[in-house]
């Protein structure tokens, strides 16, 4: 048994297991077995638009209900018109190189949270993971993870390795799912964040961006906060590439290609550049549709 159940027979599972023999016939050390993954697209479900959005977005529309003077600029005008196209198009652009919308939303993230304390942020975004239903999938968000990517994390952990979260979402919105989601200490949860600072006995965001963890940035985050290069890599998208292309020459690459319109969604905007070179590199691409026997935990499809 290897623990893989929502994994179908397919050469995709083979290579996996492959690898994962082979490390142990090498006898690498279980200090090199780093394995890293992005978590929107790759471990949970990231249309029509990100779940960490749709948290913010909430903030939002708070923010211009009290100040309706926002409701005539961008990104507050999307969320109050419920204009989610708007908001979905600016990621999209981000990943096709145009940052200009996200530039406009990434400001709205820092006006939200500025000056309020890490804990007190970290406690509202558990809130709504405990109580949020997807749009779309009409799902609890506690249940919009890829059950075959937990079972990844699992079956890697039962052979000697150290799963890491690597994602261009807030790491401190992301810390609760990790912890209750996908079983990784928030302690191993690397993102984007906030500027802090301390004042009265708190940690607190200031009123400034303090990085950005995507495409290049990721592989910086990843050394800085892990000192090791990873031997699995895992993700979805082109912002994944440089952390890619920084793994170990030895290690496995997975790129998760959402191509399954009926459980989930069909998509390649945002990924054309990371198929193709995993295509030409012979990096192992997942398809959703033909890898995965179920989609999501609980036997939902």
């Amino acid at each position: 048994m290897t623990g893989l159940i929502t994994w179908r027979d397919t050469a995709t599972r083979r290579a996996i297991v492959d690898f994962v023999a082979r490390v142990e016939a090498r006898e690498i050390p279980a200090s090199e077995r780093v394995a890293v993954f992005d978590n929107d697209g790759t471990l949970w479900t990231e249309k029509p638009v990100q779940i960490q959005m749709q948290f913010v977005f909430a903030l939002w529309a708070k923010m211009a209900a009290a100040d309706p003077g926002l409701a005539s600029r961008q990104p507050f005008k999307a969320v109050v018109d419920k204009d989610f196209g708007w908001l979905s198009a600016a990621v999209d652009k981000h990943y096709e190189g145009d940052d200009t919308d996200m530039r406009t939303l990434m400001a709205a993230v820092v006006e939200a949270s500025a000056g309020q304390e890490v804990e007190a942020y970290t406690q509202e975004a558990k809130a709504f993971l405990d109580t949020g239903t997807h749009p779309s999938l009409g799902l609890p968000f506690a249940r919009c993870v890829f059950a075959p990517m937990v079972e990844l994390l699992r079956y890697l952990e039962a052979h000697g390795f150290t799963t890491y979260i690597a994602s261009g979402g807030d790491r401190d919105f992301m810390r609760p799912a990790g912890d209750e989601l996908y079983g990784i200490p928030r302690e191993r949860v690397i993102g984007s964040s906030l500027g802090l600072s301390y004042s009265g006995g708190a940690v607190r965001y200031a009123p400034e961006m303090g990085f950005f963890d995507d495409g290049p940035e990721k592989p910086v985050r990843v050394w800085s906060r892990i000192g090791r290069k990873p031997l699995l890599v895992g993700g979805n998208s082109n912002g994944d590439v440089p952390m890619f292309e920084f793994a170990r020459d030895d290690a496995l690459r997975l790129l998760v290609h959402h191509d399954d319109a009926e459980r989930e969604f069909a998509y390649d905007t945002g990924a054309e550049t990371a198929l193709t070179i995993a295509a030409d590199r012979g990096w192992t691409t997942v398809s959703m549709r033909d890898d995965w026997a179920a989609v999501f935990p609980d036997g939902t499809s």
